[in-house]
């Protein structure tokens, strides 16, 4: 997740204090309330069906109660065993989860309200939500303390959430205004797309975690194919029947696709001979002579590579990156461009039909779309004060 410093739409000061002081991570008595008026926050409006759909307007207001602290908290998960991030009945999913972890931290239950919907089995290297806390003191309930320290919160929710599953965890907590609202603040969000190409099954260790796709992809034509679909366009073509966005016209400030090497990556005897430098330092890629601007590791090296792999050794998969970055996006429109660009890349559409594609404002124009297994939220981005 990026904070950064640029312009920023409706914006309140909170008075909110802090305090150093560490928190109890054992369950905490409950106020002095009548028992017919719990401690409840105000329900937040319920999000359309867009995958982070980044709506102009504003956002909810909460108590002016200084002893109450909004806290902008970014998380990272596999979304392999989550059912999406919004709470849903009877089902296992982000939002639920770090509402559980929040109300054991504080003895209180509490909503969180996250900057992006991710549907089941998509990743997050950094998503966003805002909550509320009020601090009540254990020793005299009813006596409200000065907020938590934004540390202190992080690390109180990672000692819970690591008692789960262990596929989600908290990154970065920062303080901000109480009408600082995660997903209506966003500037920018950024997802990554990963996919594994080569004749060989996937790793276990990469299980749904990228898309493997048998055949070469031919990267400079599905290049072109990203310049086509980047800039302002009407992208009914990739938007699912179920978005309720209110308009299909959004702005794809990139669209480009990167040979890496995949992130768990061990090198053979003749990677370390042939890519360790002079200082000891691993040249992190080699570029064919014949293109440089492909952006790929040289063809001949990788084939070198797998042919004198022995017994018991897996042969290496080709691992590509589609970077997307957008203020929003339509709901499933990253994995429809993904689905695109896939075909273009085996030959089994032109890179003039992408055009074509993006003109018949239908989503029946397009290709089947990318599995979520290979979706991953990068970063959202604010300003925050």
């Amino acid at each position: 997740m990026l904070f950064v410093t640029r312009e920023a739409t409706v914006m309140k000061a909170d008075g909110g204090g802090s305090s150093p002081a560490t928190p109890s991570l054992g369950p905490q008595k409950e106020s002095k309330r009548p028992l017919d008026s719990p401690l409840d926050p105000p329900k937040l409006p319920k999000l359309p069906r867009s995958e982070e759909e980044g709506c102009e307007g504003g956002g909810e207001r909460m108590s002016q109660n200084p002893k109450i602290q909004r806290y902008l908290v970014a998380v990272e998960y596999i979304g392999t065993r989550f059912s999406g991030s919004q709470k849903q009945p009877n089902c296992r999913t982000v939002v639920g989860v770090l509402e559980e972890a929040f109300h054991k931290f504080i003895g209180q239950p509490v909503s969180v309200s996250c900057s992006s919907r991710t549907d089941a089995g998509v990743h997050a290297l950094s998503n966003v939500c805002h909550v509320d806390l009020e601090r009540i003191s254990k020793r005299k309930p009813g006596e409200v303390l000065p907020p938590h320290e934004p540390a202190v919160v992080r690390r109180a929710m990672n000692h819970f959430l690591q008692r789960c599953e262990g596929d989600i965890s908290v990154v970065d907590v920062r303080c901000v205004p109480a009408d600082f609202h995660a997903r209506f603040k966003a500037l920018e969000r950024t997802y990554y797309y990963r996919l594994f190409t080569g004749p060989e099954p996937l790793s276990t260790f990469e299980k749904d975690r990228a898309w493997h796709v048998p055949d070469p992809l031919d990267i400079l034509s599905m290049k072109k194919a990203c310049s086509i679909l980047m800039g302002s366009h009407d992208f009914s073509s990739f938007r699912a029947s179920g978005c309720q966005a209110k308009s299909p016209i959004k702005t794809l400030d990139e669209l480009s696709i990167t040979e890496i090497f995949p992130s768990l990556y061990f090198p053979s005897p003749i990677e370390r001979s042939e890519m360790e430098s002079t200082n000891g330092s691993l040249v992190y890629s080699k570029t064919s002579d014949h293109d440089s601007s492909a952006n790929s590791l040289d063809t001949s090296f990788i084939d070198m590579v797998n042919s004198s792999q022995g017994f018991g050794q897996r042969s290496k998969h080709r691992c590509y990156v589609i970077t997307a970055r957008a203020r929003s996006f339509l709901y499933h429109q990253v994995r429809f461009m993904v689905g695109v660009l896939k075909s273009v890349g085996i030959g089994e559409i032109r890179v003039s039909d992408v055009e074509k594609i993006l003109n018949a404002k239908s989503v029946m124009a397009a290709s089947p779309m990318a599995p979520a297994c290979g979706l991953y939220l990068g970063n959202v981005k604010y300003d925050i004060p």
